[in-house]
């Protein structure tokens, strides 16, 4: 059995900042804008070991968060 990254997103955390982390694709990305950390999931298993993780660019992380209904310069949910 896989792990559904959507089901949990609200339980899990980035290990390094404890933000808050969204599912993009292969990735699960920190909604945090000082370090915008991308954590691999691998074999449908979140790899969540900061080692691992990419910074992602400024410019990439903005438009996954607006994708994701929010601000693309704070990370926060837009209302």
């Amino acid at each position: 059995m896989s792990f559904d990254p959507q089901h949990l997103q609200d339980i899990i955390a980035c290990p390094k900042t404890k933000a808050k982390l969204i599912c993009e694709g292969e990735f699960l990305i920190s909604v945090d804008p000082e370090t915008r950390l991308k954590y691999p999931i691998k074999d449908g298993i979140p790899v969540m070991l900061v080692d691992e993780a990419v910074e992602v660019p400024q410019t990439e992380w903005a438009e996954v968060m607006q994708r994701h209904q929010r601000n693309p310069e704070t990370g926060e949910l837009v209302s």
